[in-house]
């Protein structure tokens, strides 16, 4: 199998990590000035080309794809070992969960296209990521940087004996997916969640061994309070299992697990797909399907690229918010070269773009009321250059939306997890989108 170069670079001040160092997650400048400091995986492309095995387990499928797996060709582990690491760790969450990482559904609802009125030649598809690990698709983001930190130990980088903390902060299905993660691969793990997080999912957090702290908002005192108090443990020592790209660059990758699943799908659309939405809380999901899907694109595997849209709500859009300023500063027509020099000036002054939104945000998707979008920079750059924007919808919508995907998928997909569905609603009814337009959502959170 070909493997192309990989290295872990900031995006925002060019700092390139060593290819041995263990934890290259945080740029060691972040923090020292307004500068958006995030590590991203950089894959050299040339001689490779986009994997068409048929493993059903993405984490082999899309192994030469994966920056441990250059680490581990580098150091002297064979296709095979890694191939027997990563099934042995599947193998882990498997017996914790029921079942390990499979390549999840991607069809045209027949039911939800017909509701709103799409032509045979359009329509809507469906990416169900609600029978993954733990129920939704964070696992994937997780399960890349266990794998990462399994091969740092095989290779003798990190000691076996010696293992730091691993530590989240999250509402719910995140968290859940870390515990499962973390506990398959023997890690201890921190978990900082807010008051109103499901007692169910708490139940079941200390049933994997998770240490659980519930972390009040304090008055006067902006940002997620469980973020901030995660800031302080990973200040302490703790390695951050994390679905922040700007805590933990490598979650994006395992993440793109997904974007490089729809590019698959999408190489056998005929005609391809217009237009993808995603829902957007910290935009780890959307940063890595952006990425998935550009990386499969100059691989030769896409033609073209959807148009990315975006949905928050119209309790906290941050994103939105920061998408306008940056549009504001690009003129009525503009190519990509505009629109990475606007970027770049973006990141410059994180603080004018992205900042903790001001109110306390609250909504019945509670897994996008992040206080941030992390990843704003990599999403709010996808929109623009591929024509898409960002969606703010109201309540009223995302209940709409939820009784429709439930009612006309029969998936038991979360008010979460259907948001992205109220874009479209939102988008056919401005008329934004045509009878004729093929259109794909996720579904990326089980009803618990």
């Amino acid at each position: 199998m070909t493997s192309p170069a990989s290295g872990i670079r900031c995006s925002g001040c060019g700092y390139v990590a060593d290819r041995d160092d263990p934890y290259p997650f945080r740029c060691p400048r972040a923090g020292t000035d307004d500068t958006d400091h995030v590590m991203t995986r950089v894959l050299s492309l040339a001689g490779t080309h986009f994997p068409r095995g048929g493993e059903g387990n993405p984490f082999l499928r899309y192994r030469a794809l994966m920056h441990s797996y250059h680490v581990a060709m580098a150091r002297g582990i064979s296709d095979a070992g890694y191939c027997g690491l990563v099934a042995s760790l599947d193998a882990s969450v498997a017996a914790i969960d029921g079942h390990g990482f499979r390549i999840t559904p991607f069809f045209r609802s027949r039911e939800l296209s017909q509701s709103l009125g799409f032509s045979g030649a359009g329509g809507v598809w469906v990416k169900n990521e609600t029978g993954n690990v733990s129920g939704s698709h964070k696992a994937r983001h997780l399960m890349g940087v266990l794998i990462h930190l399994a091969v740092m130990e095989e290779c003798g980088l990190l000691d076996r004996a010696d293992r730091r903390r691993l530590a989240i902060a999250s509402c719910g299905n995140a968290a859940l997916a870390a515990a499962v993660v973390a506990r398959a691969g023997g890690w201890r793990l921190a978990v900082f969640v807010p008051p109103d997080a499901d007692p169910g999912i708490l139940r079941r957090l200390r049933r994997l061994h998770a240490v659980v702290t519930v972390c009040p908002r304090e008055h006067g005192v902006l940002g997620d309070p469980a973020y901030l108090r995660l800031r302080e443990e990973l200040d302490r020592g703790a390695l951050p299992f994390t679905t922040q790209g700007n805590e933990n660059g490598l979650t994006i990758e395992g993440g793109e697990t997904l974007g490089y699943e729809l590019a698959a799908e999408l190489a056998r659309l005929p005609g391809g797909l217009d237009h993808l939405i995603i829902q957007v809380g910290g935009g780890a999901l959307a940063s890595s399907c952006i990425q998935g899907l550009r990386e499969a694109a100059a691989l030769g595997a896409l033609d073209r690229l959807p148009r990315v849209h975006t949905v928050q709500t119209s309790g906290a859009h941050p994103l939105e918010r920061a998408y306008r300023l940056v549009r504001a500063s690009l003129p009525d027509a503009f190519g990509p070269d505009a629109v990475s020099q606007a970027m770049a000036g973006a990141a410059a002054r994180r603080s004018a773009f992205m900042r903790a939104w001001e109110e306390e945000p609250k909504s019945v998707a509670t897994g996008i009321l992040d206080d941030e979008t992390y990843d704003w920079r990599a999403v709010v750059e996808g929109m623009l250059m591929t024509g898409g924007r960002p969606l703010v919808v109201g309540e009223d919508q995302l209940l709409d939306a939820h009784r429709l995907a439930v009612s006309g998928t029969a998936i038991q997909v979360d008010p979460t997890g259907s948001s992205g569905l109220a874009g479209l609603l939102e988008m056919r009814r401005s008329g934004s989108i045509g009878d004729r337009d093929r259109v794909a959502v996720l579904f990326t959170g089980i009803q618990r």
